[in-house]
This record gives C-alpha cells, structure tokens and sequence, in this order.
C-alpha cells in the first residue's frame, strides 16, 4: 500500500483550517452577543420610557393616557416608530441634503457610543475604560454638532435658530456637568465607571457619592437635564417661538432619529446619575457587594449569574426612579427664556461647581 504525504498533508492543513474558522466564528459570536443583548435591552427600555412618560403626563394632567395599542397602550410607541418608518421622508428643495441626512445619524450614533461604558451590573460592561466617564462626555458633546449640521442643512430660519440655541445650550451646561465629573473621579481615585461604582460599595446608602457631594449631584441633574434639552430647557425646540426647531424640515425616519436620540441621551443620563452618585448596581446594605453575596450562598456558575441578573435589576430600579423626577419635572415646570438659560448655566452653576472642585481636592489633598 503506497501512503501519499502530499495528500495527508493538505488533509492536515485542511482540518487545521478549519478548526480556525470555527475559532474565528465563535469569537465573532462571542463579541456581538452582548453587544445585541445591551441593544436590545436599550430599545427596550425606550419603549418603556415613552410609555411612561405618557402616563405620568396623563395622570398629572388629569387625563387618560394611551390604552388602545396593546395592553394599557404599551405598544403605542412601537406604532408610532412603524409610523415614522413607513412615511416618506422629504428632503428640503434648497438646503444642504448632505447636511440634512447627515445630521440625525450623528446625533443617534454619539449617543450610542456612550453606552459602551455603563457598567449595567456587576461586570456587566462592553468597555471598561480607564477614561470611561470622560468619553461620555466626549461623545455627547458631539450631538449638538448633529443638531446644528441638521439645522443649517435644511435651510429654514426656524431650523437654523435651534440648531444654534442647541449648540450654545450645550457649551453652557457641558462644563458644569464636566466639573461635577471631575470632582467624582477626584473622590474614586479613577476615571473608570466600575471603580467609581466599587468606591461607593463599602458602606452601602451612606457611602453613595450623592451625602458626599450634594451641591455637584443638583448641579449635575440640573445640566444633564438641559443637555437632554428637556422641560424646562427645551429652547432649542420651542414650539411657541421655532415651530420645532432644527426638527422643522424633517420627516419620517429622519424625524424618528431625533425622537430617538433624545430618549435615549435621557436614559444615559439617568444611567450615569445612578453609577456616579446612587451607588450603581451594590445595594443599599452596609458592607455587602451584591456579586460576593449571592456567592456565599451558591458558589457555581447558577448563583453567579442570580447575583449578575440582581444587580441589573437594582441598577435599572435606581434608574427609573430618577427617569420618573426627571418626567415630572418636564409636565410641572414652565420654560425658560433664553437669558435666563444661559445665566443660569454662566453666572450660577459654572462658578458652584468650580468652587465645589475646590473644596473637593482640598479636602483629597488634606487626607493624604
């Protein structure tokens, strides 16, 4: 029997070729599965978001809300996106349309950017970044970029003006809320979402970042709240005075962008006053860490994900609870005028949330 080596040999290469594609598939796997289960969990929640806010609106308004799509209309939203995704979508006949179609898919994609480091539960995170606060900072401050790319783009006066008072309400507010960061990095000694979680882990409700720095947490709700450009901050979209502002000119899925991005810049927002100030996924008992916990009781691969699935709960409930301050505040405030927007943000909280800094590193300095 003659043994021919060419043929065992490319049999040989032929096998090892293929164990390595299959390596490469299930890494390929590996990676996009939690990126589609946090996407879909966030679509989700935005669902959820809309339908509350509907709600709470109706009860402050004395009204009923939406109950005819789907069980207490809980998938009115999802009729509405449906909508928006079967209009047409016009383009303006004498703007920019490069511009115009450019401007909505910034403002979704900076916003989703900044979901990669949300530490969701306990080592729950797609990027655990050493710099993870300030790229949420950095990637948000690329929206209102979108917004005045969409408004000069459509070529409307109306448009234009938003898409300024945007970009200017951003510059105001993004550096009180980028002090107010500075001074949590400070107190955790990390710039890291997850250390800045664990820092606050030890003596659970009272080792929240929230009893140590309450002048920087109102500070920081009152100017994610304008970044988010919600009520009573919403200049840039004044129904009374821009008809929609940079939304004028847009309609269909384009309009649903914005619809979209601003939702989701909601949630983010809450998602970080959770992690930065109410102790994120731990809970609120002295010295226990959820993870280690459930570990004690169950020590196999079961009771570690019990304890995974416990701390998102706890980090969604944490975040609801602001979403639900930061809806009623939207329905019970009156809107500010354009001054008084940005002397708020000028003259009030970028002097207090400098001098909060202040007092934050003396006291780091003084405890070395």
């Amino acid at each position: 029997m003659i043994i021919d080596t060419t043929q065992i040999q490319a049999i040989h290469s032929f096998s090892r070729l293929e164990s390595v594609k299959v390596k490469e598939v299930y890494g390929i796997i590996w990676i996009l599965a939690p990126i589609f289960t946090i996407v879909l969990g966030i679509t989700m929640g935005l669902l959820v978001i809309v339908w509350l806010e509907r709600e709470i609106s109706a009860g402050i308004q004395q009204r009923i809300g939406p109950e005819y799509a789907g069980p207490l209309g809980i998938l009115q939203a999802l009729a509405d996106g449906i909508k928006l995704l079967l209009k047409e979508s016009l383009l303006p006949s004498r703007g920019d349309t490069r511009l115009f179609r450019i401007g909505p898919s910034i403002a979704v994609i900076s916003v989703f950017l900044s979901y990669l480091v949300i530490p969701f539960g306990y080592k729950l995170v797609l990027a655990d970044l050493s710099i993870g606060v300030f790229f949420w900072l950095a990637a948000s401050s690329i929206a209102p970029v979108g917004l005045l790319m969409s408004g000069y783009g459509s070529n409307n006066k109306y448009s234009f003006l938003g898409g300024l008072r945007a970009a200017a309400q951003s510059i105001s507010y993004e550096i009180p809320l980028a002090l107010c960061v500075l001074s949590i990095s400070l107190l955790s000694n990390s710039s890291s979402t997850v250390d800045i979680v664990e820092a606050q882990s030890k003596y659970g409700f009272w080792g929240w970042h929230l009893w140590r720095q309450p002048i920087g947490f109102i500070i920081f709700i009152i100017s994610s709240l304008a970044e988010c450009e919600r009520l009573p901050f919403d200049l840039p979209e004044a129904e009374e005075e821009l008809v929609a502002g940079y939304q004028t000119e847009y309609s269909g899925i384009k309009f649903g962008l914005f619809y979209v991005a601003s939702y989701l810049n909601l949630l983010i927002s809450s998602l970080f006053v959770t992690v930065l100030y109410l102790g994120g996924w731990n809970l609120s008992i002295p010295y226990i860490f959820v993870p280690e916990l459930f570990d004690i009781f169950d020590i196999t691969k079961r009771g570690k994900v019990f304890g995974t699935i416990v701390s998102i709960v706890i980090t969604l409930a944490k975040t609801f609870s602001f979403l639900f301050i930061s809806i009623a505040t939207r329905w019970t405030l009156p809107r500010l005028r354009m001054d008084q927007l940005l002397n708020l943000g000028w003259k009030f909280l970028l002097p207090i949330s400098l001098g909060n800094l202040l007092l934050t590193t003396s006291s780091q300095l003084l405890s070395l």
